[in-house]
């Protein structure tokens, strides 16, 4: 058990929900936002005596994992009774009939929880964990949280990310604070004062852009309950290193040029693959650069060994210091596994029993990660400090982030260095510039709330 002695930047934190009943704390990934809130918390139940009952929201793995854990880990918020609401519908029923002070839930469950248990609503403060999550006003989750609003006194909204793919994404977060206060009660007023169509069919609007100016009446907007700070003030990490590594196709490009072109593919005798759409397209190019590409029947067929002969050389170079590997599609992890396990390196896939615990030993060569499913919450500092993206997260900025920060995060001890392989001339850099974009735009509104 430990004293927590909160940075500078977490003192802030800390005073900014306090002073704030309606907070968003937009702080850096791996910058200790889970005990910043929880000790937030502990003052306020404890001291000041302004809130009896606090529902934390959040990804199933860090609701059922971090919290309890950092809950037992400092003497500052030992005390706090909780519960974890998970399992079958009858466990779930029973962990929130349970007498506690802090209530866990995964953010699947939100309308269960409100549908169950909305007219005897208990819960006087709401935290999520993940803000970015409720980003979508059409999600059942959001339309549900939305109606017990008006019955919780204070709110607390934490992320890292808060607009993973532009603008456009802040209204819902920001109306689960103040109800659209600041930027709009409804999405279409959001829409008609910031934004304007980009791409339409008839009257439908299928991408918004943000009107000239927005961006700041935005930031300036919400400045008054939403916190950032820069990197540079929170506890020292060490460096960061991000290499680009250009693979080369070869022969095996003029393949991937008419199969954009053309939407087909062929993969073997009588065998095709076939592109109907262009989001299918993009998928299926995506697999060409990784070397197999599921066939119309949900088989594999290899094309090449390219990239994997590129990750073989790193992690030759990385002379045994332990590597994460980021992959998307399933075919990636058991191909990657069959060749290094060849190789003689020892790993896992990280759904495996042990998996992160034999990682933090130091047990491993190698651990691979599905971003997806292991964004948020892990603690792998202590493991290595090298990855490599083996295919990048499918345009979504919010993975690729979170993904890094498993990694780049306090407790890290070593130089931090993070390699894409990139197919050269393909949709590979075509989306890591894309994530370069959507990153400038997340930027510039976090910097302005920071002044």
């Amino acid at each position: 058990m430990q004293n927590f002695e909160p940075h500078p930047y977490q003192q802030r934190g800390i005073r900014w929900i306090l002073e704030h009943p309606s907070a968003g704390l937009f702080l850096p990934m791996g910058s200790g936002k889970t005990v910043t809130t929880l000790t937030a918390l502990g003052i306020l139940m404890h001291d000041t005596f302004e809130v009896s009952r606090v529902l934390i929201i959040g990804p199933k793995r860090v609701i059922e994992t971090t919290w309890p854990d950092e809950i037992q880990k400092w003497q500052q918020t030992r005390t706090l009774r909780y519960s974890i609401i998970s399992g079958t519908s009858a466990n779930r029923a029973a962990a929130v009939r349970r007498d506690a002070e802090v209530y866990l839930i995964g953010k699947e469950n939100t309308q269960w929880l409100i549908d169950n248990f909305g007219d005897g609503w208990k819960w006087d403060m709401i935290v999520i964990d993940e803000l970015s999550t409720f980003k979508n006003p059409q999600s059942k989750r959001f339309k549900a949280l939305r109606t017990v609003m008006p019955s919780v006194k204070r709110f607390v909204g934490l992320t890292g990310t808060p607009t993973p793919k532009g603008i456009p994404d802040l209204w819902a977060q920001i109306y689960l604070m103040d109800r659209g206060e600041r930027l709009g009660r409804t999405l279409t007023q959001f829409r008609q004062r910031y934004l304007k169509p980009e791409q339409m069919c008839g009257y439908t609007v299928y991408k918004w852009k943000v009107q000239p100016g927005a961006e700041k009446a935005i930031q300036d907007r919400i400045g008054d309950i939403c916190m950032s700070i820069d990197s540079a003030e929170y506890a020292s990490l060490p460096d960061l290193q991000v290499i680009d590594l250009p693979v080369n196709l070869g022969a095996d490009l003029k393949k991937y040029r008419d199969f954009k072109r053309q939407l087909v593919l062929e993969v073997g005798e009588d065998q095709q693959v076939l592109a109907a759409n262009a989001g299918v397209l993009c998928g299926k190019l995506l697999q060409y650069t990784s070397g197999q590409i599921y066939t119309e029947d949900q088989q594999t067929a290899t094309l090449h060994g390219h990239k994997l002969e590129a990750l073989v050389d790193l992690m030759d170079a990385a002379n045994h210091e332990p590597v994460l590997i980021f992959y998307w599609f399933k075919h990636e992890r058991d191909r990657i596994l069959k060749k290094l396990h060849d190789r003689g390196f020892i790993g896992l896939p990280g759904e495996t029993k042990d998996a992160f615990r034999r990682w933090n030993d130091r047990e491993l060569d190698f651990l691979l990660l599905q971003p997806s499913s292991a964004g948020h919450g892990l603690n792998l500092q202590a493991g290595g400090h090298i990855a490599v993206w083996y295919s990048l997260p499918n345009w979504n900025l919010e993975l690729y982030q979170q993904a890094n920060a498993r990694l780049y995060r306090q407790g890290q001890k070593e130089k931090v260095v993070i390699y894409h392989l990139l197919a050269k001339y393909t949709v590979d850099e075509s989306m890591l510039a894309a994530l370069g974009s959507k990153s400038d735009v997340q930027q510039s509104m976090l910097e302005a709330l920071r002044r």
